[in-house]
């Protein structure tokens, strides 16, 4: 990418991101925050989790965002007799006019660019190793066929917290490919008589397309491209490590209240979607205060408490906060290429 058009690309991609959100926000009420990590989600290349009581709009706030995006879009309902071959699709058997007969693979509803996932945690283990493939790999494996998905390729999971009959707890393998969890809260009070003196039962129109799926493809070279310099880089990495209770720079609270931290692939989306914050704020570089702010939903799914964390009422949220405002800075180098003496023996040399 030339460098004298990074500063245009970035101002028209925080243009066109002000108006995703208007065009989402006119039938979503409020959860703004929600709606900017699910489009961080989108131009770094990632999946997002949705956690969330029934009834706030997950499903709806997906459906919407994907109408706003020309992108294809499918939903599919897991259930505990879900199987694999029931979202990556199948063989099935045709027959030629001259009675031969050849196998033709039938796409399931993952090959789709948004594919939404309700309530991911009710489908069965056999079924979310085929979803963990293509979250990972952007293909899925029908017999000896691997076949590669659309470009470009989001999952959007929804999961209730609540209501844990039948539902298989998602493994943490499958929980690390998720860019961010997300905590889809209550609205606020003003937000709901809003919400509430809208029209029920009206589908509120179809937005607006904004985005096709060579601009999006376009717009995420340019997040990508946002540079994070070595000091956040160094930031990211000492934060990810004291999550890790037997790393030596654990504080001792993360010792005693936490059994396992994040993994590298913590700090390489803190790095991403610290890219996606700063981009959609109109900065050309990345800033410890973008990483503090994607700290949570980053690495809430990826710090796992122990008992002594729920006896004293403390869950990996708490935690994440109190480190940071535990885990400092790092220090900033002082160049020291050239001392006053040398610099006084530059001046006082003769020119040649």
């Amino acid at each position: 990418m030339a460098g004298q058009n990074f500063g245009e690309r970035l101002e028209e991609f925080k243009r066109l991101r002000d108006r995703l959100v208007e065009e989402v926000g006119r039938q979503i009420i409020g959860q703004r925050g929600v709606i900017d990590q699910m489009l961080v989600t989108v131009f770094v290349r990632g999946h997002c989790l949705l956690v969330g009581v029934p009834g706030l709009a997950k499903t709806m706030m997906v459906r919407i965002l994907a109408g706003a995006m020309e992108l294809s879009f499918k939903r599919i309902q897991f259930t505990p007799d879900l199987m694999p071959s029931d979202i990556t699709g199948t063989d099935v058997i045709d027959q030629s006019p001259d009675g031969r007969r050849r196998f033709r693979f039938v796409p399931g509803p993952l090959f789709a660019n948004i594919v939404l996932a309700d309530e991911i945690n009710r489908a069965p283990p056999k079924t979310q190793s085929a979803l963990l493939e293509a979250m990972q790999e952007r293909q899925v494996t029908v017999g000896q066929q691997t076949t590669p998905l659309p470009d470009p390729f989001f999952v959007i999971a929804t999961q209730n917290p609540i209501e844990q009959e039948g539902t298989y707890p998602l493994p943490e393998a499958q929980l690390d490919r998720f860019l961010f969890c997300v905590h889809v809260a209550y609205p606020t009070a003003a937000e709901e008589e809003q919400i509430l003196s809208m029209p029920t039962g009206s589908a509120g129109g179809s937005p607006s397309r904004i985005l096709t799926a060579d601009r999006i493809r376009s717009l995420q070279e340019v997040v990508l491209a946002v540079p994070a310099s070595r000091y956040v880089v160094a930031y990211a990495a000492k934060l990810v490590r004291a999550t890790r209770p037997n790393d030596p720079s654990a504080p001792d609270f993360v010792r005693e209240m936490v059994e396992w931290g994040a993994g590298p692939r913590a700090g390489q989306h803190l790095i991403l979607a610290g890219k996606g914050l700063a981009a959609m704020a109109g900065r050309a570089a990345v800033s410890v205060d973008d990483l503090r702010a994607a700290a949570v939903p980053v690495l809430r799914h990826r710090v796992a408490t122990n008992f002594a964390a729920e006896t004293a009422g403390l869950d990996s949220v708490a935690i994440i906060e109190r480190l940071l405002k535990t885990v400092p800075e790092p220090p900033v180098r002082r160049y020291t290429g050239v001392t006053p003496e040398r610099a006084r023996r530059a001046v006082a040399a003769p020119t040649p």
